[in-house]
């Protein structure tokens, strides 16, 4: 079973990082803003190649390792080792973005290639009206659940044994307790219940964001723009709802023993882990179709002597946006598919770290009184 989900974690994240290039936005290259012109240039295409080309080897060479490995290794030394190899592949796709992402700037450096082109910002006041994300108030129905099983817990407490699992072994049996107590019983519902806040929050600032549209391709960015904004939202949503389900199988399984079998349990996380992989997957695709590489037409009736504005110097390295002028709380990846923090915006650390800080102090808790 850790074979199979070491594997196919390192599967997923290889497979997007080879497709990335081709499936960001064409009018940037490895964080780097070009213009629409220059998307077809050999050198631009070439680095993407390269890139693929690269990441693809490093893949190989990491399966084949695990495999290796876990026909020498036992159980917990495989659990160890085996949980570094996926960073092990997206440091080494971040080193190679790093380099393409030199070479980028360089290139469009030395060949000016903005001189000549005016450089505008593009309002389609009718694309607001054709947004389809989904509305911030559906994220309440899993937080309904999350209130059932707090209710549920508060009025079981005197039936729970003195020891409550903190953690459970490879074989879905829990090997490590600590004492009963409030916090103790409460901890899962109660980092759900955060978790489900942020996701609402997320939901919410992003419906709220701006709709950035390429000047240069305005059907294709704008269409790219509304797929991105309505699949992310159920792709937040569906993960939600299969997150609540999990935490909710582990709470009931505190409350009522032996609800469920071991081997239920064990099988309950790798699905959770299955249907993100394969949700981002296809979040990937259903948004990278459009205005990339895979697009593969070309705009035609639009000015090529016309761009959006360049927002290079906003973007430290191609990866953090830092834009006080921007209202937008969340804008779209320059290298990936989804959403990043403007992190000029306060309330964007509002949504994400604070719920972050407080699962990480209850988790403090509990390990300290352990």
């Amino acid at each position: 079973m850790e074979l199979a989900i070491f594997l196919s974690t390192v599967l997923f994240v290889s497979l997007i990082q080879i497709a990335i290039p081709f499936l960001v936005k064409r009018t940037v290259a490895f964080g780097v803003t070009i213009p629409y012109e220059q998307t077809r240039n050999p050198k631009v295409l070439k680095y993407k190649k390269w890139y693929a080309f690269v990441t693809t080897v490093v893949a190989l060479a990491v399966i084949i390792g695990l495999i290796v490995l876990s026909t020498i290794l036992d159980e917990t030394k495989l659990v160890l080792v085996g949980s570094l190899f996926p960073f092990f592949v997206l440091f080494s796709g971040l080193s190679l973005y790093f380099y393409f992402h030199y070479k980028i700037t360089k290139l469009k450096k030395v060949h000016e290639w903005y001189s000549g082109i005016k450089q505008v910002h593009y309002a389609d006041l009718d694309a607001r009206s054709k947004d389809e994300m989904l509305a911030s108030f559906v994220h309440f129905i899993p937080m309904i659940i999350t209130v059932t099983l707090i209710i549920l817990t508060v009025n079981l407490f005197e039936q729970l044994p003195n020891q409550i699992p903190t953690h459970w072994g490879p074989d879905g049996k829990p090997d490590a307790f600590t004492d009963k107590s409030w916090m103790s019983v409460l901890n899962l519902p109660i980092v759900l219940f955060v978790l489900q806040l942020m996701f609402f929050g997320i939901n919410f600032f992003t419906k709220h964001s701006g709709i950035k549209i390429n000047a240069g391709n305005v059907t294709s960015s704008k269409l790219r723009q509304l797929r991105l904004r309505k699949y992310s939202s159920w792709f937040l949503f569906v993960t939600n709802i299969i997150m609540t389900l999990l935490f909710a199988g582990l709470q009931l399984n505190l409350l009522y023993e032996q609800l469920f079998s071991d081997s239920f349990l064990l099988l309950l996380p790798f699905v959770f882990l299955l249907v993100v992989l394969v949700g981002a997957l296809w979040l990937a695709v259903k948004v990278g179709r459009v205005d990339s590489d895979l697009e593969g037409k070309l705009a035609t009736g639009e000015s090529s002597k016309i761009e959006s504005v360049d927002e290079d110097s906003y973007w430290k390295g191609g990866l953090f946006y830092f834009n006080p002028n921007d209202p937008s709380i969340f804008v779209e990846k320059r290298f990936g598919i989804g959403w990043t923090l403007n992190l000029a915006n306060p309330i964007g650390y509002f949504v994400i770290l604070f719920p972050i800080a407080i699962i990480l102090i209850l988790s403090f808790l509990i390990f300290k009184w352990f």
